[in-house]
Parts: structure tokens; C-alpha cells; sequence
């Protein structure tokens, strides 16, 4: 079914958005695939139009003020244009989850149970400077059989809509309708609130970006939320650690892009080896251009800035990093349980033992030993584009790919059955 031109009543909307998803509940795999790899050609094609409204996008930005981290994550280029399409092309090859499998059982009285996978219907979206997001999204929704609803935020108001434009026309080239990608930014803020409270329109609500927006959706919204947290990411440089390893580590961690939730923000060394890896550590960053925090002195460090405003809690998303030096690893597990976001902490250690209890005691959605939390990433995790790290225990915890846009049904088949 076509989507009208102007479409200005937000209920219409969403309710075109209904009838869209009962469509793609059904289309086969072959459909929406095509229609992703078709969306991979529509964003190539647009590359010109993208890039002029991002460049306007991008003007305003700086004009109001907008942060360095937040303008990089909006910036497209054509290198992130062709990362684009070719992470929609590699999402197109991955198995179809929609009927997948889990369990099936025929209980004692003949009764077959199959449980399946299938699409949760519409998907809304809030979400922050992110134009990536919205193709990432679209592109996800689609696989998973899912309509998808995005509000991105007046940052990058005229790039989404020419992605959305572009998302449509081959959405509707492949025969599906063309409200199974729609954008509620023409209805400002109070269309995020609306969106927030359309229970019984809306099936599911993924918020991601910065801390205070997804503490005002998960607080606001009568929609099921999915929470993709802020990354208040730590590395626990262990006294067991190689220091060249540990060097390697943090820097990637904390400088390969600092504007992204698994980039490095609190950086913890033990007592017994601070007076020699606190200084090379420390030294080794503010080389790359970064600015150490501190709660007081640190051996051999002169210089160290105040923690941020949150403190430990500090999310910089900048060339910022917080460095404290605990006692042994329990002092380490407990800071991280503490003040970070349950998203991505790694331990640098050569001892197995210590390895272990860190992996098994900090609780946080991604826990890694001798690896930089750069990794944690669908795209990495080979799932292909992600809707989000999820760093919540229900439904989804981690990098979220095709299957964790999915719910589940049982099924059961009788031969006329009736309970005694």
C-alpha cells in the first residue's frame, strides 16, 4: 500500500506503520533481502544529496555549538557512505531469524509445541546526531520482518530525511510498503514524547544515545523499552599485566574513536605496579592528545585535571580519560560494578585466575580479557550493522543484531484436543 505524500496526523502514521509490519510479518526472506540490498543501492545513488544535507546539518551544528564528539558522529563522508551500504549488503547474507526454530516437544497426549521466532511489529526509535543509525536501523527492522518508526533528532534532520527518501523509493521498488521505513522528526520533540507513549501502536522503543535521553525515554515511555546504555567503559590494568600489551590496549581503547560507547573512559591500575605503568600509561596517552583526570595525585603524573562532573560516572565521549589506581582486583570489580554502565570492561592480565574472576564477576553486558573494548560491536561480533549494545538483563543484553529484534511464538497443532 502506498504511503501518502503528506501523512501529518501522527495516529495515521503509526497506524500505517501497523499495517506495514503485518506485511512484512509474512514477506518472504528472498523480499526483504532484496529490498536491503536495494537500500544499499538507493544510499549510493543519493551519495550527492547525502552529503549536501549532511554538510547543512553539519553548518548548524557548529553554529549552535554542538560537541566535537557529537559533530563526528554525525559527519558522513564518502567513506562512511560506501560503510554504509556495504554493512547493509553483508546484513542481507545473514540468516533470516524469522521462524527460526528454538524448541519443539509433542507432549504425552499428541500435542506438537514448536516455539519460533517473529518479528515484535513496530519498532520506534530515539536517537541522537547519529545519520549511520537511521540506515542501520531501517536495514535491521526490515531483516527481522519489523516496520521501523525513527526519530533522529533535529542534528541531523535534513541527512535523515534524504536517507529516509532514498529508503523508501526501494523499499516500494521491492514491493513492500513504504511505511515499513518512516521518520516522525517533522513533529519535533513532542513527537519523540508521542512516541514514547504509543502503547498499542508502537511494539517496541529503542533510545540510544546519551545518558540524559535515555534516562528520559526508559522513565517516560508506556512503550516497551529495549535500553541501549551510555558506555562508561573501563580498562583494569592488572599487576600481572604486560605493560607493551597494556599500552596497546588502552590506546586503541581509548583513541581508535573516542565519540562511541565502547571507547575507553576509566582506566584502573593496580597498587602494586601504579609507580611504573601509571606513568607510562599516562605518559602514552597525553602523547596521542589526551587529558588525564584524576581524584587526587597519581604517582608520577603531574597536571591531571579534576574528574568530570559525574565523577567516576563520567562518560567523556572525548580525548578525556579517568585513571585510578585500586588496591587488588576486588577494589577494580567493585569500582567498575559501582560506577560503570554495565557495558564493556576488559581486564589486562597474564594470570588465568584473575582472568576468571573478572570475567565472572563484573556485570556488565560485554566482560573481555587482553582486548581492547573497541571489539564490542555487531560488525565485529559478525552480526552484522546492530541496533544498539543493550547493557539491560531482559530480552537482550550485548550488541543486538537480527535475532534480538525478534520475539517468540509457540505454535501448537492437535488433532482435536480438548483439556480434560
Amino acid at each position: 500500500m502506498a504511503l501518502p505524500d503528506t501523512l501529518d496526523d501522527f495516529e495515521a502514521l503509526l497506524t500505517a506503520s501497523q499495517r506495514a509490519a503485518r506485511a512484512l510479518g509474512v514477506a518472504p526472506a528472498a523480499r526483504r533481502h532484496a529490498t536491503i540490498t536495494g537500500i544499499a543501492d538507493a544510499i549510493e545513488a543519493s551519495s550527492a544529496a547525502i552529503l549536501a544535507a549532511n554538510a547543512d546539518d553539519l553548518e548548524r551544528g557548529r553554529a549552535s555549538g554542538l560537541a566535537e564528539g557529537l559533530l563526528d558522529r554525525l559527519l558522513l563522508d564518502d567513506a562512511r557512505i560506501a560503510g554504509l551500504a556495504a554493512a547493509a549488503r553483508a546484513l542481507a547474507e545473514l540468516p533470516d531469524p524469522v521462524g527460526e526454530v528454538l524448541r519443539q516437544r509433542t507432549l504425552p497426549n499428541g500435542l506438537d509445541l514448536t516455539q519460533v521466532r517473529v518479528p515484535f511489529g513496530v519498532v520506534g526509535a530515539i536517537y541522537e546526531a547519529r545519520p549511520n543509525v537511521t540506515v542501520d536501523l531501517a536495514c535491521i527492522a526490515l531483516g527481522s520482518g519489523n516496520a521501523v518508526v525513527l526519530r533522529g533528532g533535529s542534528a541531523a534532520e535534513r541527512t535523515n530525511a534524504v536517507l529516509v527518501e532514498a529508503m523508501q523509493g526501494a523499499v516500494a521498488a521491492a514491493g513492500l510498503p513504504r511505511a515499513s521505513v518512516q521518520t516522525i522528526d517533522r513533529f519535533g520533540r513532542d513527537g519523540a514524547g508521542r512516541l514514547m507513549r504509543a502503547r498499542g501502536l508502537v511494539d517496541l522503543l529503542v533510545p540510544r544515545g546519551s545518558a540524559a535521553l535515555i534516562e528520559r525515554v526508559v522513565s517516560e515511555s508506556t512503550v516497551p523499552v529495549i535500553e541501549t546504555g551510555a558506555g562508561v567503559v573501563h580498562a583494569f590494568v592488572d599487576r600481572a599485566a604486560q605493560l607493551p600489551m597494556a599500552l596497546e590496549i588502552v590506546l586503541n581503547a581509548k583513541t581508535q574513536r573516542t565519540s562511541v560507547c565502547n571507547s575507553l573512559e576509566t582506566l584502573l591500575v593496580h597498587r602494586d605496579i601504579a609507580e611504573t605503568a601509571v606513568p607510562a600509561l599516562a605518559g602514552a596517552l597525553r602523547e596521542a592528545g589526551v587529558t588525564i583526570h584524576a581524584e587526587g595525585a597519581l604517582p608520577g603524573v603531574d597536571g591531571a585535571l579534576p574528574l568530570g562532573e559525574r565523577g567516576w560516572s563520567t562518560e567523556h565521549l572525548s580525548m578525556d580519560v579517568a585513571i585510578g589506581v585500586v588496591d587488588d582486583l576486588d577494589a577494580a570489580i567493585e569500582h567498575i560494578n559501582r560506577y560503570g554502565t554495565h557495558h564493556t570492561d576488559t581486564i589486562v592480565t597474564d594470570d588465568a585466575d584473575a582472568a576468571s574472576r573478572f570475567l565472572a564477576e563484573v556485570d556488565s553486558a560485554v566482560v573481555m580479557h587482553n582486548a581492547s573494548t573497541r571489539f564490542t560491536d555487531g560488525g565485529e561480533f559478525g552480526f552484522g550493522a546492530e541496533v544498539g549494545i543493550s547493557t539491560q538483563k531482559a530480552h537482550a543484553r550485548g550488541p543486538m543484531g537480527l535475532p534480538e529484534l525478534t520475539s517468540t511464538k509457540w505454535l501448537v497443532r492437535g488433532a482435536g484436543h480438548v483439556r480434560a
